[in-house]
């Protein structure tokens, strides 16, 4: 008997209990009752339901329990035709990648954010480089302290700080296309179209980078 049609969700039920928790807005409920009843690799598996609408719920849950095992499948739905399932695949995505380390590494990446929303970029970076230390395979923390040096006007070393994102997360198209808007500031532009055209290859509606590509060609034809 296969095992795995056993412990399939059923996608009807599944979106009939998560539904009124996510009308009610209720994240706390939500969470406790996903991992309550599901592992994160059942949830994952209903990506592939051809319902966009259980795909919808699919993507919701899993920007609340989601790790690293569901990534592939999230990044898989950022070409989906329907804008809302490609949008919540990449909310999930987001939030994944800033819980994607150890406790101690995270809480250092959430000072570190709300450093970086304050403008305080030594402070920022100075928690982004120790979430880094706790966790080297962090990507996230390496794309943020990106952000800091990239506003900063360091672009060489937020290059090499979105390179290391990307070696560790091959899908950061957050990171593809920091590095693309470095490039564009040194006046390297085939370089800068190459980072680009990868963040749209993976994400094909990451915003604003459509338009980015298109000023670029033009510079250089």
């Amino acid at each position: 008997m296969n095992i795995m049609q056993l412990d399939a969700i059923d996608p009807a039920e599944f979106v009939t209990s998560v539904q009124p928790l996510l009308e009610a807005q209720n994240p706390d409920a939500l969470l406790r009752l996903l991992e309550s009843r599901w592992q994160c690799d059942q949830i994952t598996a209903l990506l592939k339901n051809p319902s966009s609408d259980v795909r919808k719920v699919a993507c919701l849950a899993l920007a609340l329990v989601g790790g690293s095992c569901c990534i592939k499948d999230l990044a898989a739905q950022l070409k989906h035709p329907d804008a809302m399932v490609n949008q919540m695949a990449e909310h999930a995505l987001w939030s994944i990648w800033f819980r994607a380390a150890t406790f101690e590494a995270n809480h250092e990446l959430c000072c570190g954010t709300m450093a970086l929303n304050k403008k305080n970029y030594d402070r920022a970076t100075c928690h982004f480089s120790r979430a880094i230390e706790l966790d080297p395979t962090f990507a996230e923390a390496f794309n943020q302290r990106a952000i800091v040096k990239y506003l900063q006007e360091r672009y060489d070393e937020s290059i090499e700080d979105c390179l290391c994102a990307i070696e560790r997360m091959p899908c950061h198209f957050g990171a593809w296309s920091g590095m693309g808007h470095c490039y564009t500031q040194q006046g390297r532009f085939c370089e800068a179209l190459e980072c680009y055209s990868k963040a749209l290859e993976i994400n094909p509606h990451f915003g604003g980078i459509r338009q980015a590509v298109s000023v670029l060609k033009q510079k250089l034809q």
